[in-house]
């Protein structure tokens, strides 16, 4: 293991590999040009074979956690922020490259709303367009990038958010002692969504900053629209609804879910959306009924286990399930457009 320590830094940022290699260098060189100085990079490795170890930083000061399999993406995090006390704590994705503004933005974002516990910033495609502003929820308990493929322009300003995308977002360490962190059980998707929303239960806030700015490959681990991802995301889904919506949200998550897959046959038809690039992929529409079979089948074997989670989230609540609904409303997705992205 490689240590690297600073006297109480303000902000740990904690990057999860599998693959290493010249994306995580890319990276972390970028960290190295932050004009907030204050931090230290924790990069938890969940390759099994060491490959941050041969990564070449260019003297950069990182440290390596090394798991001997890969735990992902959340377990990845909580061990990072766990192994510190900086007040916050950032997520950055292997394949990201922040722009050297982007830590400051964030720091300063949070820091001026002290009942805010994340902050979600403006995740850029290739082409400069947004690829995410924060994530905004669908009444089945998808989520989806806030903004995608829109101009910078439309969103300017700070504003509340329901969910950051864990891609690149700010955590207040207060908060992720109180809801614990990311469900390990998730591996990989959805923590992101899962974790905003308890956090919005424990009564806490989310907040944009524009100027915080990253880029961002997208998909680097599990493939655009690969088996994998078909497979977690709907199970996650399905759990984080029967987790953290209210009795009526989570019935009429039930019935939403067959018209976002009426979307996706739709889109499929047309030759557009993730079930078209998933064919596309050389994987049958079979394939993907399949997958989402087994991700009920997965929900229904760990209901004992959700719904004791569920319990203990309305326990501690301190907002009521109407203020639960109304941001839910208010940061919505439409079913289609999840269809479509």
């Amino acid at each position: 293991m490689y240590t690297f320590s600073l006297p109480d830094p303000l902000v740990t940022l904690v990057i999860p590999t599998l693959k290493a290699g010249a994306v995580l260098e890319e990276c972390v060189a970028s960290l190295a040009a932050q004009s907030l100085r204050d931090f230290q990079v924790i990069v938890v490795d969940n390759s099994g074979r060491g490959l941050a170890r041969q990564a070449d930083f260019k003297g950069f000061p990182v440290t390596i956690l090394e798991n001997t399999r890969n735990l992902g993406f959340g377990a990845a995090i909580n061990q990072g922020w766990r192994r510190s006390s900086s007040p916050f704590v950032a997520t950055v994705n292997d394949d990201a490259r922040a722009h050297p503004g982007w830590l400051d933005a964030m720091v300063a974002t949070l820091a001026a709303h002290g009942d805010a516990g994340f902050c979600a910033c403006r995740v850029l495609l290739d082409d400069g367009r947004i690829s995410s502003a924060g994530l905004q929820l669908a009444a089945d308990g998808s989520s989806r990038q806030r903004g995608y493929g829109e101009p910078v322009v439309n969103f300017p300003k700070v504003d509340d958010v329901l969910i950051p995308s864990g891609c690149a977002a700010l955590f207040r360490r207060r908060m992720m002692e109180e809801t614990a962190g990311f469900d390990e059980d998730f591996f990989l998707y959805c923590e992101d969504t899962d974790l905003g929303l308890r956090a919005h239960w424990a009564g806490w806030r989310g907040v944009y900053a524009p100027d915080a700015e990253v880029d961002h490959a997208g998909s680097h681990t599990a493939g655009a629209a690969s088996p994998l991802k078909a497979y977690l995301v709907e199970r996650n889904r399905i759990a984080l609804a029967l987790k953290t919506f209210p009795a009526d949200m989570l019935f009429r998550a039930f019935l939403a879910q067959f018209v976002r897959y009426f979307w996706h046959m739709a889109m499929l038809l047309r030759g557009s959306g993730k079930s078209a690039e998933f064919r596309d992929q050389g994987h049958g529409v079979a394939w993907l009924a399949w997958f989402v079979l087994r991700a009920h089948l997965a929900a229904f074997r760990a209901l004992p286990r959700l719904w004791r989670q569920r319990r203990a989230i309305r326990a501690s609540a301190r907002i009521p399930a109407s203020r639960f609904r109304e941001l839910a409303r208010r940061h919505s997705i439409s079913l289609r457009r999840v269809a479509e992205l």
